[in-house]
């Protein structure tokens, strides 16, 4: 064996035994100060599992919004008419049963359509009381644009539209208030303008008092032709941008120049919901991470304080030989352990709640790896930016003057 490769095999042992007497320090001073040890590292158990929790609840309120965007279709696309030449008598220039047909035609990638007609009618909910309900016509293919969810009878199909017949869907919040529950609600008779009668066929899930009734019946109660808007859904989210922009050319194109329309789609409306929430998500773990900078001064006041503790110690174990670099290392290395301790504490706590709501209730809640492994990450650089000032100072200690130190 040469001198080179003895002296490397010394220099690792010594590494090694330095590192475990280091730990049984560290271990030693945390026996020691078990209360001041311990309190410090609960806050910052406090502080990573702000970030894992914050995290869940960014990702739960991106989800939640999310889903509530999908749920009215996101192969949805919409448009209205906002009108035409600011002259006083000009002409209004609406769109039309025949807009529908004609991009159902020139669109390939539309799969369903169904024109809307808004009208507006008090009904009577029992108890002598009234109330103001949204009455749209609408095709049956509506259903489908809208992504609606039957709750209890059915939809009107393209038999009632071509008959005529007088049936109409209404939302869950109508039911309930009308007739308490969901299923009563089939068969009941509602009258509206000049005493007609419509049979309730369906309820939908949505939270507006509003009646579907077929379109073809809800021009009974309109003087024109015009259609409010129109609903469109295409075969897959990648048709949404182009279907956008070749339904809007197909309206422009059969209405005077002057004449606009809005074509729009959910696509921007989601992207923007997840960056806002995406956001609102990082000034909370932001505001998290403070919370551990809290606990990172803790860890410095605490081993400062031990610092003074233990000036007489230090002077010892200089007198017999530890560098000031090993007498760094000591306490900084308890400044590690202890927010490390804390930070793998906080982990477990942050993950146990989002796990448990998934154990015990039928919700989902995302979690994020990646939160815990910076929570972790991030705990372990407070031990370390906190623990150095202590550290320093101790290893500046002159070893005479400490063993003089009472």
């Amino acid at each position: 064996m040469t001198s080179a490769t003895s002296t490397a095999l010394a220099t690792q042992r010594r590494l090694t035994i330095g590192l475990g007497e280091t730990l049984n320090f560290a271990y030693d001073a945390f026996c020691s100060n078990k209360l001041q040890f311990s309190l410090t590292a609960l806050a910052m158990a406090v502080g990573t599992a702000s970030v894992i929790l914050v995290a869940t609840i960014g990702l739960t309120g991106k989800q939640y919004i999310l889903r509530q965007l999908q749920s009215i279709g996101t192969n949805m696309i919409y448009a209205d008419y906002q009108g035409g030449s600011q002259r006083i008598d000009s002409t209004p220039d609406p769109m039309t049963m025949e807009d529908v047909h004609a991009v159902r035609e020139q669109v390939s990638s539309v799969v369903a359509a169904s024109p809307t007609v808004a009208l507006t009618d008090r009904i009577s909910i029992g108890g002598g009381k009234q109330s103001d309900i949204l009455v749209l016509g609408v095709d049956p293919e509506y259903m489908r644009v809208r992504n609606l969810k039957v709750l209890a009878g059915r939809f009107f199909d393209s038999e009632d539209s071509a008959a005529h017949n007088k049936v109409g869907v209404i939302t869950e919040k109508l039911a309930q208030k009308m007739y308490g529950a969901v299923e009563p609600a089939i068969g009941q008779i509602i009258k509206l303008s000049g005493g007609l009668p419509f049979t309730v066929v369906g309820v939908f899930k949505e939270s507006d008092d509003t009646m579907l009734i077929p379109y073809t019946v809800s021009r009974f109660f309109t003087p024109t032709s015009a259609v409010y808007q129109i609903y469109f859904s295409v075969a897959t989210p990648q048709d949404v941008v182009p279907a956008t922009e070749a339904i809007k050319h197909v309206l422009q194109s059969r209405h005077r120049a002057e004449s606009v329309y809005s074509v729009q789609n959910l696509t921007q409306l989601l992207t923007v919901a997840g960056k806002i929430a995406d956001a609102l998500t990082l000034v909370l773990m932001l505001v998290a991470f403070v919370t551990l900078l809290v606990s990172g001064i803790g860890i410095m006041n605490i081993m400062l304080a031990t610092v003074t503790s233990r000036i007489r110690e230090i002077g010892i174990r200089k007198a017999i030989g530890a560098t000031n670099r090993e007498i760094r290392f000591q306490f900084l290395a308890e400044a590690i352990v202890i927010s490390v301790t804390g930070g793998i504490a906080g982990i477990v706590a942050g993950l146990a709640i989002p796990y448990s709501v998934r154990f015990f209730t039928d919700f989902r809640l995302p979690i994020s790896g990646l939160s815990a492994i910076i929570a972790i990450l991030v705990s372990s650089v407070v031990g370390i930016i906190f623990g150095t000032v202590p550290a320093s100072r101790a290893s500046q200690l002159d070893p005479v003057e400490s063993l003089r130190y009472e």
